[in-house]
């Protein structure tokens, strides 16, 4: 795997590294001993599978609160979307700062969300699917989120969004 730093404060990108032959490619998805050199948290205790049936849905922004804050590794396992963190921590450098990045069944890119980040994406394909492996149980008392379109954020979503939970569009606005 090759481990390139995100534009915030504790992101990563991750690209996996496959060996190709006739057969096809074999390619290290996650190994904690890679993850330690970069001193990236890497416990895993749930694996999630979304799948979404048009280009276009939307969902997020979420997040956990203490004291079961999550870190997530996010790919694209078919399709293509655009996946979107936002920095929540007061106490680091890039607070309320956000970073997007396309994660592709082609690119087979990965994204580490560290704690204390809200996480989205926008589906760009029909039939995209995402599978997110989680550090914390979801535990739905703890559940936070901010609204996808709050201009406090300024997010530039690349496609229309035609598909979007009532939840995910009631989120609150950040207080200016």
């Amino acid at each position: 795997m090759k481990f390139t730093e995100a534009p915030l404060k504790d992101a990563w990108i991750i690209d996996l590294e496959p060996k190709k032959d006739e057969r096809g490619y074999f390619a290290r998805a996650f190994c904690k001993n890679e993850f330690d050199v970069y001193e990236i948290e890497s416990q895993v205790v749930q694996v999630n599978v979304s799948f979404n049936h048009k280009a276009g849905t939307l969902r997020g922004m979420h997040y956990q609160k203490a004291p079961v804050e999550e870190t997530k590794i996010v790919r694209c396992t078919r399709g293509s979307l655009y996946d979107v963190i936002i920095d929540m921590r007061p106490d680091s450098p890039t607070y309320m700062q956000h970073f997007g990045i396309e994660l592709s069944e082609e690119n087979m890119r990965k994204l580490f969300v560290p704690r204390g980040f809200a996480h989205g994406y926008l589906t760009l394909e029909d039939n995209t699917e995402a599978s997110y492996m989680v550090s914390e149980f979801y535990t739905p008392e703890v559940e936070g989120g901010v609204r996808y379109n709050d201009p406090a954020f300024g997010i530039k979503w690349p496609f229309p969004i035609a598909c979007l939970s009532d939840k995910d569009a009631n989120w609150p606005l950040i207080e200016a």
